[in-house]
């Protein structure tokens, strides 16, 4: 399947199907990926809301973050150490921190979102190296182990960052949901090349397993199937229609709650002890 980029560069990339992980990759793969993300209209780096569009998303994601604390809470209720992997603009890490009381601290490599978080007082890492072996409790990567070149030595270095029965929570979109089978290569969530995997559930249990770690859950994310599906609306046809994105979001929700396939779903992982 060939995939354009509609968001920022217009180009044109191929998805390859690997079946042993049953999953895509974006090919080829760009030698500087930072550019593709140096636009305003690239959402998880800004706090904008300016459009309509923006607010709602915004609005959003703040009601996702309750929904996200307790599936964390449910697991781990005591006082925490957390890391967010990929933390944008850092809201989520301050969320952490203001509701629970947790030591919530945010990784994010990307300059600009860095700084919008420096003016909320959320001092973000750019990296791993000041960050010490078997010290967090939780970990989370919301929507971004899909944007990880590496993956292998990525979830290695998660494996090494946890403590004992520490907990991974991955949220990734699901090439196998409805709206994905619709939209087909207009599908917004293929994002390309941004998103570099394209995964399914069986993807993650075959990659999670086999590094040390035991599937606990599967929750759904609802939001994105309306999310994803205005925003693939938009491409397919030019124009914004909320109204046929919406109703697309609702079928996709639906068909998720028949065959256990939504827009994008959260894996709850566990680090099995003494597995390295």
């Amino acid at each position: 399947m060939t995939v354009k980029d509609y968001s920022i560069s217009q180009e044109i990339f191929k998805l390859i199907y690997q079946p042993e992980l049953d999953l895509y990759q974006t090919t080829p793969l760009p030698q500087n990926l930072s550019k593709y993300y140096e636009s305003d209209v690239y959402i998880s780096h800004t706090d904008s809301k300016k459009t309509l569009f923006d607010k709602v998303y915004q609005a959003v994601k703040n009601i996702n973050f309750k929904s996200k604390i307790r599936i964390i809470s449910k697991y781990k209720n005591q006082k925490i150490q957390l890391l967010d992997i990929g933390a944008g603009t850092g809201d989520f890490v301050l969320s952490c921190k203001k509701q629970m009381h947790w030591e919530a601290t945010g990784i994010e490599p990307n300059e600009k979102a860095r700084q919008l978080a420096e003016k909320k007082q959320i001092c973000l890492l750019e990296n791993y190296d000041d960050l010490k072996e078997k010290s967090f409790d939780v970990i989370t990567l919301w929507h971004v182990l899909e944007h990880i070149p590496d993956l292998e030595n990525e979830i290695q270095k998660i494996n090494s960052l946890l403590k004992e029965d520490g907990i991974l929570i991955v949220a990734v979109p699901n090439y196998k949901s409805w709206d994905a089978q619709h939209y087909k290569q207009f599908w917004a969530a293929y994002d390309v090349p941004r998103h570099l995997w394209h995964f399914s559930k069986t993807s993650i249990q075959k990659i999670f397993t086999s590094k040390g770690f035991q599937l606990l859950e599967i929750k759904p994310m609802l939001f994105d199937a309306f999310y994803v599906s205005i925003l693939s609306e938009q491409y397919k046809t030019g124009k914004k229609n909320f109204i046929k994105g919406f109703i697309s979001g609702m079928r996709s929700n639906l068909y998720g709650m028949r065959k256990k396939e939504f827009s994008s779903h959260i894996y709850v992982l566990q680090k099995l002890k003494n597995y390295f």
